[in-house]
């Protein structure tokens, strides 16, 4: 059975907004726009079938299921990165 990976993309979009807490810092980080953040975050929301945030006007909280998906993402990206 072929391993179904999300969008890496989305994935660095997601990582970046989760450790900055804020979609316009992990934009800024990441050289796109905040609303590129926002769209990449919902399309791996839809790929998981999970909420990752809530979104309150201008800020984003990590959902449950968000925490779960950031602290198995940090980890892998760390040891890629070495």
């Amino acid at each position: 059975m072929p391993l179904t990976l999300p969008p890496l993309n989305a994935l660095k979009a997601f990582e970046a907004a989760a450790r900055c807490n804020s979609f316009v810092l992990a934009a800024q980080e990441l050289g796109v726009s905040p609303a590129a953040v926002s769209q990449l975050v919902r399309k791996l929301e839809r790929h998981l079938g999970k909420t990752l945030f809530t979104r309150f006007n201008n800020r984003i909280i990590l959902t449950d299921a968000g925490k779960a998906v950031f602290a198995g993402v940090t980890p892998a990206f760390a040891e890629i990165a070495d």
